[in-house]
């Protein structure tokens, strides 16, 4: 196994660039309409495809010192597009929102200062100002979490790209550092994108990330700390052979980004994954390396899923089919599954599949493939606004965790009007479902409970279409554990009665009205920051109905579409079937932080994230309030809440660091 010293360089001494891809064969466009392996090219094909490649990289190096190049394929296009949509990426768009008001004429909502103000988080990570969107390279070192994001340090919109840092002791309380890498060279030029964190056995770290050059090409680049004795790693080195890996062959030059964390492989290498797109079709490229310098790429594929576009943010890791402790990402065994998960760039939303990896050729197929990555029909992390995600291994406590953007839900011009734009959510634990085998589980990491101030208990029956005010002040800043039971005999009615509609496949949060529709066993649940007249609220609740295996099915739902009057504010309807084994009561978990609810249905095998707006329930105007819209079944509720006290979120400074270090 090679030592650091190996495999990263120790001087700053000039280095000619890699070249890793000369003796590699080209990606085959066509090899998504069948299932056979991808293989090398021969005679003369194959060498006009190395001559061409070879011309292209050439011409990638020669050109880094800024002139332009006539290649339609990568220069910069003249076009009112966005400036992210030209580099490859994807970034908030406002496109939409006045559908809403059915007018695209009309004015936008008037927002004030102290509504703009009650919006920003208490104890959510996000930088003083400015916008904010993935989650890069989050890892534990000497003692400090580290969490690198997409940063924009000028302006609240998408744009001029790099590399923000924080460091904490317990995830949830941060100081700001210094940016850790900006957009300095040829090859990130265009923006210090996306990448992860590796520990090497020996305690170092590498990092790799994408740079989009100054052709606006897509390349993979080496970085890591200048002075690893530096718990805060403050400063950054950027590989002198950078980059070390550039689009393959058959891959367009915005289609190869965000590296992920490196794992070992059976013969001691260590392999990657990057994610692409073959036309249609959403792919996981996959690279082996003993150096993190030069990379040798697999003919087969990790995966790839017909029709779902661009794979962003591509994550791969081991969970334990036995133990609810995270694993180290270089584990595997008989008794462990391995999760791929995508971004995708289409629909923005996170889905992963659980199955099964083969080291050998590098390779992972669905257990079920009827809900294989990115399908309509497949599993997602969190049903609502939740994306770009990335987790890592976090060896202080045995434990995976999950990092998620959580963008705006609101207007352009609304975020540069407050000055900074999106949040990260509450950091997750994540594991297989040991119960169910077939899905994750995901919960706010324990340290969130050290915010916990004053809280009461409730126990209540609720009739149905009964709205009842819950007494805890301001609701502002919330946590919400609660257990319902429906009464037996409405159960026994519903199910008994052969009369009755089976509904429960045809249900769909989104289509279906929101929670002022009734239905025989739902909706019931919460409304969070509500008004007193209920003119604004964001009700978070369950729906049961009946399948047409006469069985019973429940639906995990959050209805934004009244949480504010404002017409320029996105205000869907999320939500999905959440599994409710025998003999388990219904139970939910909300985080309530200003302009974010975080939910979590029978205990996180069902999540959904949403950005709410109102203009009127806020500060001492927001109420909770329990209902039970049901037609005909009665519910009980036993539940605690807790106020929440704010997060230490501050800038740099020696002051601020030495009360972190105290927490």
């Amino acid at each position: 196994m090679a030592s650091s010293d190996a495999l990263l360089p120790i001087s700053a001494r000039e280095e000619e660039p890699l070249c890793p891809y000369t003796r590699l064969p080209m990606a085959d466009p066509n090899q998504e309409t069948h299932g056979r392996r991808r293989r090398p090219f021969k005679g003369l094909l194959a060498v006009s495809f190395g001559l061409l490649f070879i011309a292209f990289y050439v011409a990638l190096i020669a050109t880094h010192d800024g002139s332009r190049s006539n290649d339609a394929g990568i220069h910069e296009t003249k076009t009112t597009t966005s400036r992210a949509r030209l580099a490859g990426v994807s970034e908030k768009s406002n496109a939409g929102l006045w559908k809403l008001s059915g007018d695209r004429n009309t004015p936008a909502f008037e927002w004030n200062n102290s509504m703009l103000s009650w919006q920003r988080t208490a104890f959510h990570f996000q930088p003083e100002q400015n916008w904010m969107n993935d989650p890069n390279g989050p890892l534990f070192y000497k003692g400090w979490y580290h969490f690198f994001y997409q940063y924009n340090p000028n302006a609240a919109v998408w744009g001029d790209i790099v590399w923000g840092h924080a460091v904490s002791r317990d995830l949830i309380h941060w100081v700001h550092l210094p940016i850790a890498m900006v957009a300095d060279q040829w090859y990130d030029s265009n923006g210090v994108w996306t990448g992860s964190a590796t520990i090497l056995p020996d305690g170092s770290i590498v990092m790799l990330y994408t740079g989009s050059t100054d052709k606006a090409v897509q390349v993979q680049n080496l970085a890591y700390p200048e002075d690893p004795s530096d718990p805060l790693l403050l400063k950054w080195v950027k590989f002198p052979g950078n980059p070390v890996l550039v689009p393959p062959p058959g891959i367009l030059p915005k289609d190869f980004r965000d590296p992920t964390t490196a794992w070992k492989t059976s013969e001691g290498k260590w392999r990657i994954t990057i994610g692409s797109k073959l036309n249609r079709t959403g792919i996981s490229l996959v690279y082996d390396t003993t150096d993190f310098k030069t990379y040798e790429k697999l003919d087969t594929l990790l995966h790839r899923v017909p029709n779902t576009g661009m794979w962003e943010c591509v994550d791969f890791y081991p969970v334990s089919k036995t133990a609810v402790n995270g694993l180290d990402t270089s584990v595997k065994g008989p008794d462990v599954k391995h999760i791929v998960k995508a971004s995708m760039d289409d629909t923005r939303f996170d889905h992963y599949a659980v199955g099964t990896y083969f080291d050998s050729n590098g390779t992972w197929i669905p257990d079920d493939p009827t809900i294989d990555v990115g399908m309509s029909t497949s599993l997602r992390y969190d049903y609502g606004k939740f994306y770009a995600s990335k987790t890592f291994y976090d060896q202080n406590k045995g434990r995976r965790v999950l990092w998620s953007w959580i963008g705006e839900s609101d207007s352009e011009a609304a975020d540069v009007q407050k000055g900074w734009s999106s949040v990260q959510g509450i950091p997750r634990t994540v594991v297989l479902d040991t119960k169910t085998g077939n899905n994750l589980v995901q919960w706010p990491v324990e340290e969130i409970n050290s915010l916990r101030l004053s809280s009461k208990q409730f126990d209540i029956k609720v009739s149905p279409g009964s709205v009842v005010p819950v007494d805890v002040g301001s609701a502002a800043q919330l946590d919400i554990e609660a257990e319902f039971e429906i009464n037996k005999e409405s159960l026994d009615k519903i199910l008994g009665n052969a009369s009755v509609v089976a509904v429960a496949e045809e249900f769909s949060c989104e289509k279906s009205g929101g929670s002022t529709v009734r239905g025989a066993l739902g909706p019931f649940g919460f409304s969070v920051l509500a008004t007193e007249s209920l003119s604004e609220q964001t009700p978070v609740y369950f729906y049961v109905a009946k399948g047409k295996d006469s069985e019973l099915k429940t639906i995990f739902c959050t209805d934004t579409s009244r949480s504010s009057v404002a017409n320029d504010v996105v205000k869907p309807i999320y939500g999905s079937v959440v599994p409710v084994l025998k003999g388990e009561k219904l139970t939910m978990r909300i985080l309530v932080d200003h302009s974010i609810v975080e939910a979590f249905g029978q205990g996180g095998r069902t999540c959904i994230t949403s950005r709410v707006y109102p203009t009127s329930a806020i500060y001492g105007a927001a109420k909770l309030f329990l209902f039970n819209n049901a037609l005909d079944a009665t519910v009980t509720a036993s539940f605690r809440v807790w106020q929440m006290n704010s997060a230490f979120i501050h800038p740099y400074s020696e002051e601020a660091f030495r009360a972190l270090t105290r927490t």
